[in-house]
């Protein structure tokens, strides 16, 4: 079964309200959405949700002379050819636009054979992850802060049973706003915090340390992200685990960074470090130091769909929550792209169930995506 068709839909919308971080305020998302057509009429679906600009013209150039014609039954090699194109940049828009393609090829292979994607990869050992919600965010204005307790309180409601609040305003208020969310929402709740690359070593630390009576599961991405002594530093200081890796194309930059002990969770992002192919080397190499792994996810639902299959293949790891590791990340955010085929909220446990449906578990057709269409393209085969 070839593969005939690539397709590029480039989709965007304005963040209203701009979501806030301890690095900058979000008012624009753009994500570039791949599709695969073979021969038959099958699909794939892919995602690229950073660099979109520039992974789409890494797919024309690079990419689809690669695909276009080749089996999609054969993700793996064609995997290994998409990474014999990359020159200097290892970790950026071309490791990208691989992962989307690898995505989709994934898909669609899945599809072609009327099975999901974990059980094209030999089957799911989970039939449900544990869902978290990633927010509230920062706000603009005098009160940073002020939105928490209504925004986790409708959280609440929702069944999450675990929530990621984004923080990095300042260590001393970090600690002031994390110590009272632990007050508001009990003990059976997880608490962790992203601060989004916003601090250096000493900030970081202080920042740690003044949330320590919240008892965090983890503190993500505290620092820039090639810091690697700096992560060293905060990991030996924190008294929670330091998450990361969202930032991390490659399978050396995975590897330099648990190999200086830096990391107690690891977070790839399947659009970032090579689709399904990428992050499985990636577990791998955590299984070898015995750390729990689970996909970041902040896009549309291509990436959701693509995280819940491959969370469905990790082994379990306790790492001191309410429920085992893997965890599921979900944008709670106003996020149409996400909500396209229905809201992504967990059910009463807690948990959100893992498609059994073919290829990644959805059916969408592109028709569905013109109200957030900014641009598309199609290549052909010849």
């Amino acid at each position: 079964m070839k593969v005939t068709s690539i397709r590029g839909y480039h989709v965007g919308f304005d963040c209203r309200p701009a979501l806030g971080n301890a690095s900058t305020f979000i008012r624009r998302r753009d994500m570039l959405l791949l599709q695969l057509v073979a021969e038959d009429g099958s699909v794939g679906w892919g995602e690229v949700f950073n660099s979109p600009f520039a992974a789409s013209g890494f797919v024309k150039a690079r990419l689809a002379p690669l695909v276009l014609g080749q089996s999609a039954a054969e993700p793996w090699r064609l995997f290994h050819a998409m990474l014999g194109t990359l020159g200097y940049d290892r970790r950026g828009a071309g490791m990208m636009a691989i992962s989307g393609m690898d995505m989709a090829l994934h898909d669609l292979a899945a599809r072609a054979r009327g099975i999901s994607v974990a059980r094209l990869l030999g089957g799911a050992l989970r039939g449900s992850m544990p869902a978290y919600a990633s927010g509230p965010f920062i706000a603009e204005g005098p009160d940073p802060y002020g939105a928490y307790p209504a925004q986790v309180e409708a959280l609440l409601k929702r069944n999450f049973r675990a929530i990621k609040p984004r923080v990095g305003v300042a260590p001393r208020r970090d600690g002031a706003v994390m110590q009272a969310m632990r007050a508001q929402v009990g003990e059976d709740i997880g608490l962790m915090v992203d601060i989004n690359q916003g601090y250096t070593v000493g900030p970081a630390i202080e920042c740690a340390r003044r949330m320590e009576e919240a008892g965090l599961l983890w503190i993500e991405e505290p620092l820039q992200p090639e810091d690697i002594n700096g992560y060293r530093m905060v990991a030996q200081a924190a008294p929670c685990a330091i998450a990361g890796g969202e930032a991390l194309g490659s399978l050396a930059a995975f590897r330099d960074f648990l190999a200086a002990g830096t990391f107690g969770v690891l977070q790839p992002d399947m659009g970032v470090c090579g689709g399904f192919s990428g992050f499985r080397r990636i577990a791998a190499l955590a299984d070898a130091y015995d750390l729990p792994v689970m996909p970041h996810v902040f896009g549309s639902l291509v990436n959701a769909y693509a995280a819940l299959q491959m969370g469905a293949l990790l082994p379990e790891r306790r790492g001191g929550a309410p429920m085992p590791y893997p965890f599921i990340e979900v944008d709670v955010t106003p996020n149409p792209l996400l909500t396209l085929l229905g809201p992504m909220d967990p059910g009463p446990d807690g948990t959100i169930a893992v498609p059994e449906a073919p290829g990644l578990g959805f059916d969408l057709a592109p028709e569905r995506l013109a109200p957030w269409l900014t641009d598309q393209w199609r290549l052909d085969l010849a």
